[in-house]
């Protein structure tokens, strides 16, 4: 008896979320990665937009551009802690 599962990365991915996006799923993805709630993200990019007249507001779309957006076969989001995401459940042997 054999077993598949999906194959998926060892490491964590920074990636733009399909859901749970605003404008762009940057902040969403930054909170999947840190495991962090991405409202507290939205947040620390507003109070530092405030805090420098701006200027830290120009790493949203370089992130947007740079950060790839997730496929849409990706597990849900959040994995429990240490476990790695499964592909679907496979059905038991006839027999």
């Amino acid at each position: 008896m054999t077993t598949t599962t999906a194959p998926h990365a060892p490491y964590k991915q920074l990636r733009r979320p399909t859901t749970d996006r605003m404008v762009a799923g940057v902040a969403s993805g930054l909170g999947r990665y840190f495991a962090v709630d991405p409202t507290l993200v939205r947040v620390i990019f507003a109070v530092s937009g405030l805090l420098t007249g701006g200027l830290a507001l120009f790493a949203y779309p370089i992130m947007w551009f740079l950060m790839p957006e997730e496929p849409a076969s990706a597990p849900a989001w959040p994995h429990p802690a240490g476990a790695a995401p499964q592909g679907p459940p496979t059905p038991p042997p006839a027999g």
